[in-house]
């Protein structure tokens, strides 16, 4: 996929922005063969108070399940209106209406790009009106189930009235993750690292992705796995401002000390909210394990402040950046 930055769209300047978005989705969605249950619903708040804590707005990006669970909409319901967290959309095709037949060739997830358009835009248009209908509020920001965007897609989420999207992932190139029908994945690989708009219209805050040379020692549990870190410490590899595992430490301290001490920002720190519950993933199975990754975000958000970066919701940078832009035109 071809990502172009609209060089007469300004962005708003040296913004030392972290933004916290957290994939809300059902309970292990790695796992195909598992019943849809929402019981990570019940282990939100901490993470929301972890956030005011520090100054950082989460955005909920909700799917069709967390939707339809009155305890996450009472309870992320009433701290969006108090201002201390954003509700967006998360797409994943594979439950959000209608129900739609694929060609399919393997037993991975669909992406919603491999459905016709129209299947496409009804599922948009009807998960839009559900997060409207819970939440009381339109939606104006969304991030792809399992990373995949196109063309037709930017058009749709403009369509429904999305301002900003949140799907990109520099340097990643996601064509070895196949959909149902085999179709690859979204390559990402030329991506820009920082905010630019689609030719369609739609602020694109990407990922923040690196590439980085890095050992990560805690990785290395036999001779194949320090192959492979030795390989990456050489040829360079994809970090990500997220703990993908317990073992995430090194690469992450690493990226750390670099863009909050060389970069203004913006810059976005993700997680699934399956994630914050043990057993709701298959990296994070015990209490233990979320103990650990909640240490490391704790990590991550307070060398986030002391270094100066603020938290935002993508929707209020979005009008920020529009206000730029009116002022531009003027």
């Amino acid at each position: 996929m071809s990502e172009k930055a609209n060089e007469n769209r300004p962005i708003l300047p040296d913004a030392h922005i972290l933004f916290v978005t957290v994939d809300t989705e059902a309970d292990d969605q790695w796992d195909p063969e598992k019943p849809p249950t929402t019981e990570n619903s019940r282990f939100l708040p901490r993470f929301q108070s972890l956030c005011e804590e520090y100054g950082f707005y989460p955005v909920w990006l909700t799917d069709y399940e967390m939707a339809c669970d009155s305890r996450f909409s009472d309870f992320a319901g009433e701290k969006a209106a108090d201002g201390l967290c954003e509700i967006g959309m998360h797409l994943h095709p594979w439950t959000t209406p209608p129900e739609a037949a694929l060609a399919a060739t393997t037993t991975n997830r669909p992406f919603l790009i491999e459905y016709a358009e129209d299947v496409m835009d009804e599922k948009i248009g009807q998960m839009t009106d559900m997060l409207k209908s819970v939440f009381g509020t339109v939606p104006t920001t969304h991030r792809s189930g399992r990373w995949a965007m196109d063309e037709r897609y930017f058009r749709l989420l403009s369509k429904y009235g999305y301002r900003v999207d949140c799907s990109v992932t520099p340097h990643v190139d996601w064509a070895p993750s196949k959909g149902a029908t085999g179709m690859p994945g979204t390559d990402y690989s030329s991506a820009p690292e920082h905010p630019y708009y689609t030719p369609e219209g739609i602020l694109e805050i990407p990922m923040t992705v690196r590439r980085m040379h890095v050992f990560e020692k805690s990785r290395v549990k036999n001779a194949r796995t320090l192959i492979r870190e030795v390989r990456h410490f050489v040829q360079g590899t994809e970090q990500w401002l997220r703990a993908f595992d317990t073992d995430s430490d090194d690469g992450l301290e690493k990226l750390m000390g670099r863009v909050f001490s060389q970069e203004t920002g913006p810059l976005m720190f993700m997680l699934h909210s399956s994630e914050l519950m043990p057993g709701g993933s298959p990296a994070f199975r015990s209490k233990e394990d979320v103990e650990k990754l909640y240490r490391m975000t704790e990590r991550v958000f307070k060398t986030a402040a002391d270094h100066g970066f603020k938290g935002m919701t993508l929707k209020g940078y979005g009008e920020e950046t529009e206000r730029l832009n009116a002022d531009d035109r003027e």
